[in-house]
């Protein structure tokens, strides 16, 4: 068995970072040494692992294979040492989180610093993704995201218990385009229609009146899938746009954008923390739920207080 591991921390850490030289930072030593030691695996196991270019540096299938078996193993490792926190009575070690672009932008910030003044000794990785993203497969060990687009076999913790949704435009696109008083009157209307990433649907406009959901197929040209884009060509007037409330604050408190509709749109479901049950003894666990809960009236603060209605199984569509 004697050298049978050498090596594999390296072609793991450049497997993560897809970097030889960011890789190398997070194993302390030179990119000079990190390409020697996936060199001389490279040589023991007689495969190449992975492909370099001046741009890039990707795995090949053998790599790609590699790294498939190995990652699982490398999680049960990561589960292990980090569960030895329970013996030092503090957690340490990395947390990765992952949340969409727009709310986990408005909603880490202050638990991040909060962590951070509790628990020093623990780093904490956050990405950014609109797509929904499988926890287990992607490395992670917790996300955000609305509570109807999480599975069932998660373990949850509600954060908010509805989110806020506005539909707003340009005062220029309104001067020109005149303020519709009645969903109807958004048929004559331009839209900036958002593709879903997870399910690649165009998504219709969810309103309600008198408690009767409906349904609008805004007519637009441009269809894009990112919150912070739509944001970006409604405040240069491309016409109307249907977005969460945390993308939109300092916009509507500075008239660059202007809410219509008011009395039609309504809340969606509440954002969750979420994540597989093994992760639930994990000190870095535990602590991030105790965080959150003791956070979780500063949080609700942030969502514009409308009282929830009663929401239609349609509203799924919405989640990011």
């Amino acid at each position: 068995m004697d050298g049978t591991f050498d090596g594999l921390a390296a072609f793991l850490a450049v497997a993560n970072h897809k970097s030889f030289t960011a890789a190398a930072a997070g194993m302390g030593v030179s990119p000079t040494a990190m390409s020697q030691k996936i060199k001389l695996l490279e040589q023991r196991l007689g495969v190449v692992l992975f492909q370099r270019t001046t741009r890039r540096v990707s795995l090949t299938e053998a790599g790609a294979n590699l790294f498939a078996r190995l990652k699982p193993a490398l999680t049960e490792v990561e589960d292990a040492l980090a569960a030895l926190g329970d013996y030092r009575g503090r957690p340490s070690g990395r947390l990765r989180i992952t949340a969409p672009r727009a709310s986990g932008a408005w909603l880490l910030p202050p638990l991040v610093t909060r962590m951070g003044e509790l628990y020093p000794e623990l780093s904490i990785e956050i990405c950014l993704d609109d797509a929904f993203i499988d926890l287990v497969a992607s490395g992670f060990d917790a996300g955000i995201r609305l509570g109807d687009a999480i599975e069932k076999d998660m373990v949850r913790v509600p954060i908010t218990k509805h989110s806020a949704w506005s539909i707003v435009g340009a005062p220029s696109y309104l001067a020109r385009a005149g303020r519709p008083r009645k969903p109807e009157e958004l048929l004559r209307h331009h839209a900036i229609r958002q593709r879903m990433i997870t399910t690649g649907v165009v998504y219709r406009w969810e309103l309600e009146r008198q408690g009767k959901p409906m349904t609008i197929d805004v007519p637009g040209t441009v269809v894009v899938n990112d919150i912070g884009l739509m944001v970006a060509l409604a405040l240069e007037g491309a016409g109307l746009a249907y977005v969460p409330d945390e993308a939109i604050a300092d916009a509507v408190a500075e008239g660059r954008l202007e809410r219509v509709l008011e009395p039609f749109v309504t809340p969606g479901p509440g954002f969750c923390l979420y994540f597989p049950a093994r992760m639930q003894e994990q000190p870095k666990m535990k602590v991030l739920v105790e965080t959150l809960k003791s956070m979780r009236d500063d949080l609700l603060a942030r969502v514009r207080g409308a009282t929830p209605k009663t929401k239609t199984t349609s509203t799924a569509s919405r989640s990011k």
